[in-house]
């Protein structure tokens, strides 16, 4: 059985979202905007690589083809930046469980990526790195429309007016937790990727001295 890539680079990226989720919680008033990003981020970004993690560990699953890793990936992308819409956003805000059906899309569409992501075969698990680095650049221009738009994007909560700093703050913490988990994966996985070859480099000089 093909070894998988180590389930310390999911931890670890999970770990790395909630120490920086917790310094910015720790330095501003979260307004609705805030929370419910806050929300998302440990959905998707802590929650889903947890999740995933005790799955891979405890259920033997077989290797997947590159095409579910990119089909996931778009999905994973689609699902962010459609709930993020403003029209969707107004639907979110006024709809009852409009909210707990988006943590559900949105944990669904993370364990997905995560899980299909590390099930790749060995001589195709580079492609993970392009797949997080990708959605890592999409979640920061996403979240560079929250902090840099001029206006409100979004319409009154049920629980408040537009707030423009509301706004900012939750694409703040977008643009420095979301992409952090898929650069701190990637890195574990370069690292992995580069340890993994090394001794079957290191045999053919070995032997030919032999």
């Amino acid at each position: 059985m093909q070894s998988r890539p180590p389930q310390i680079a999911l931890i670890a990226s999970g770990t790395c979202v909630v120490a920086v989720v917790a310094l910015i919680a720790g330095s501003f008033e979260f307004g609705p905007h805030a929370q419910h990003m806050t929300a998302h981020i440990l959905t998707m970004n802590v929650a889903a690589p947890m999740l995933s993690a005790i799955v891979l560990a405890r259920c033997r699953m077989p290797a997947r083809g590159v095409s579910l890793l990119w089909f996931s990936t778009v999905v994973q992308i689609a699902v962010l930046w459609t709930w993020h819409a403003p029209i969707a956003q107004e639907l979110i805000f006024h709809a009852p469980g409009g909210m707990g059906a988006v943590h559900i899309a949105l944990l669904v569409a993370a364990i997905a990526f995560w899980v299909s992501l590390f099930s790749l075969p060995a001589s195709s698990r580079w492609q993970a790195i392009p797949a997080l680095l990708l959605t890592g650049k999409l979640v920061c221009l996403l979240a560079a429309l929250l902090v840099f738009a001029p206006r409100t994007l979004y319409g009154a909560s049920a629980h408040a007016a537009p707030s423009l700093d509301d706004q900012h703050l939750a694409g703040l913490l977008m643009l420095v937790a979301c992409p952090l988990s898929y650069l701190v994966a990637a890195v574990f996985l370069t690292v992995y990727l580069i340890g993994a070859a090394e001794p079957s480099g290191a045999a053919a000089p070995i032997q030919r001295a032999s």
